[in-house]
């Protein structure tokens, strides 16, 4: 009977060491996905800002600068749409990487866990 609540009592401890561990891995995990996904950076506000200040000049001039300017502004507009779509798609790959490696990590997790379930209790 003291050999049962001794085993019990070690599972019990066993299973809050392990909760603890999960909640560390989901705060460090949490911390990456905040970096990642947060709020947007100066950097990007700011390429955001220059890309639209870009196109409205290009719409103004091409508005009032008669025929001549029309078909320039068209095509810098047309480049600046180019390039922010280069620059999203390549955000988009960062995003895609991240993801890939938390799921890595949470498989790699997994197996291991698994793998300590399969081994026999001696």
């Amino acid at each position: 009977m003291e050999q049962k609540k001794e085993n019990l009592e070690n599972e019990i401890d066993d299973l809050k060491r392990q909760l603890e561990h999960f909640q560390q891995d989901k705060e460090r995990v949490r911390m990456i996905v905040g970096k990642i996904g947060g709020a947007p950076k100066f950097r990007t506000k700011l390429i955001n800002i220059l890309f639209i200040i870009v196109l409205l000049v290009s719409v103004i001039l091409s508005v009032i600068g008669g025929e001549k300017l029309r078909l320039l502004m068209i095509e810098v507009a047309t480049i600046a749409l180019s390039l922010k779509i280069i620059y999203l798609i390549h955000c988009q790959m960062r995003i895609n990487h991240f993801q890939f490696w938390i799921l890595s990590a949470i498989e790699w997790r997994v197996n291991e866990m698994m793998s300590h379930i399969k081994q026999p209790k001696d």
